[in-house]
């Protein structure tokens, strides 16, 4: 059998709408990681679904307990010849809160619904429809050629929705049962809709609070006006002084020293804009002489993500006693996590904002990775997708959102190539998240293509 024959293959997997019927057995999983009372779907979903169409697939299938209070691990493992390569793959089977009622008429995040060209559904762009497309390229490459070439291994968890809680020591203490030779996994948005994408990395998330708390209650601004601080004022000036007022960063060790000029070339044909449904983006924005895929992807961007001052629902004239802001710094390589708030603190204290107390949301945070655009594993990867495609992939340094990437690329060791089948106007995260049926069917076919050229001991790099 051939290259062309797996391809093919996915792609009747995608036409004869079994995918569809393996996926939409998936999202009627109610996978909700940040609702407690969905701890046995969690259990559910890799043992009564992804276990069974693993296992038919020659894979050995162990779920484990989370060391913390977050949900199940899966690790599926498929050893055609210890002596060959190995790969590490993962997905989520977790998913965000359904939303039930805010969906559009005719809709459930729990069924899968195709309309035109958009399958509707939770999950079905974050992460389940992304680890079932390159399931159903597995099947394809094995029903090709009777084998993959190679020695496989996937990493499921059911917490990402919720930071992957326990991820890491889970990895570190499984250290033996992952060791492979690459990553290589699907999460994540395309660049665009059209042009397949290939990233190595992720932006690193960090979410902290900011409060002024001058006193105890609100009192009338008629006779206190002018005489007691008003904590918004002091807040949203302190805000102020961390960016300039087009949104550049202030805070000198929130800045990259610099962009490696290997990352200023992979993203020299990158244009981030997302789609025909994406918001505009504003080229005055952000940090003045980068072109907005470096803005996205090789620097750092502060955001205020919710304020509040008094009673927003219904105002009343007082000045209050505290106000609040959560914020958010995502951030790349070469920035120290440790130095986060405390540098925010220095410069705070530099602006005169002695009475803004800066706290972090959560011990674990999100660092940022990158693998070099020049490794030989991103050649390899771009050169079977372009041959698949006849495209070139857009090649991202790093995701502009957050992954687990540390994970798998520093505990594990791991050179990461992440290949998204999804896209940035998904709804991901949101009332009517689906997935894109032309972006689907092209995952199929270049997942198939990879998974082939990866049992190729000519193509693939040597280890």
């Amino acid at each position: 059998m051939t290259r062309q024959a797996a391809i093919t293959t996915a792609e009747t997997y995608f036409d004869s709408k079994h995918f569809h019927q393996d996926l939409a057995r998936r999202v009627a999983i109610p996978t909700e990681s940040q609702n407690p009372e969905r701890r046995d779907a969690l259990k559910a979903y890799l043992e009564d679904e992804l276990t069974p169409a693993l296992k038919a697939m020659g894979f050995t299938c162990t779920v484990y307990p989370n060391p913390t209070t977050g949900g199940p691990f899966l690790i599926a493992s498929r050893i055609e010849d210890p002596a060959l390569a190995t790969v590490l793959s993962y997905g989520h089977g977790d998913v965000i809160r359904g939303l039930d009622a805010q969906w559009k008429a005719g809709l459930s995040p729990w069924r899968l619904i195709e309309d035109g060209e958009k399958l509707y559904g939770r999950g079905t762009a974050d992460n389940k429809g992304q680890h079932s497309i390159n399931l159903g390229a597995i099947q394809s490459v094995l029903s090709a050629r009777g084998k993959l070439g190679f020695n496989l291994k996937l990493l499921i968890e059911t917490g990402e929705e919720m930071g992957s809680p326990g991820l890491n020591d889970f990895c570190r203490v499984h250290k033996d049962a992952l060791t492979a030779d690459v990553f290589i996994a699907s999460d994540g948005p395309r660049l665009s809709p059209d042009r397949p994408t290939i990233f190595l990395g992720s932006r690193g998330s960090f979410n902290f609070d900011l409060t002024v708390e001058l006193r105890t209650g609100a009192h009338h601004s008629g006779n206190w006006g002018g005489l007691i601080a008003d904590p918004g004022i002091i807040l949203n000036h302190a805000i102020a002084s961390i960016t300039g007022t087009r949104g550049a960063i202030r805070v000198p060790e929130w800045r990259p020293a610099d962009i490696p000029q290997s990352v200023r070339t992979a993203l020299s044909d990158c244009d981030p804009s997302g789609g025909d449904e994406a918001p505009t983006i504003d080229l005055d924005w952000g940090e003045p002489g980068l072109s907005p895929a470096e803005r996205v992807f090789g620097w750092s961007s502060f955001a205020v993500l919710a304020m509040k001052v008094g009673n927003p629902d219904f105002p009343v004239n007082a000045i209050a006693g505290k106000a609040w802001a959560r914020c958010q710094l995502r951030f790349v390589v070469g920035t120290d996590p440790n130095d986060i708030v405390p540098a925010l603190r220095r410069h705070l204290a530099r602006e005169g904002f002695t009475d803004v107390s800066v706290t972090a949301t959560r011990e674990e945070v999100m660092n940022a990775t990158r693998l070099d655009p020049d490794s030989p594993w991103v050649k390899f990867a771009v050169s079977s997708i372009t041959k698949t495609t006849g495209k070139k992939p857009a090649i991202l340094p790093n995701l502009g959102g957050s992954l687990p990437n540390e994970v798998f690329a520093e505990t594990l060791g791991l050179p990461t190539v992440w290949i998204p089948h999804s896209y940035s106007a998904c709804s991901q995260h949101a009332p009517n998240e689906h997935m894109l049926a032309p972006i689907a069917r092209e995952g199929l076919q270049i997942m198939a293509g990879l998974f082939w050229d990866l049992g190729e001991a000519s193509l693939r790099p040597t280890i």
